[in-house]
């Protein structure tokens, strides 16, 4: 679930991604840690990243 693990293999599809997110925010079933926030954000930023690679594979 680790954003920087998928930074160094290959980019990671929308959907991957967004099951990350979802897990995380099920997962905790509260309110996020710091740590937590911060891993949401950079998977929040890994997933628009997807959206706009798989959008312009699209075109």
């Amino acid at each position: 679930m680790s954003p920087s693990s998928s930074a160094s293999g290959p980019p990671r599809a929308a959907d991957v991604v967004n099951e990350d997110i979802r897990a995380l925010v099920r997962g905790a079933g509260r309110r996020l840690t710091d740590e937590e926030r911060a891993v949401y954000e950079q998977l929040v930023v890994e997933w628009a990243a997807a959206v706009q690679r798989e959008i312009v594979e699209a075109a």
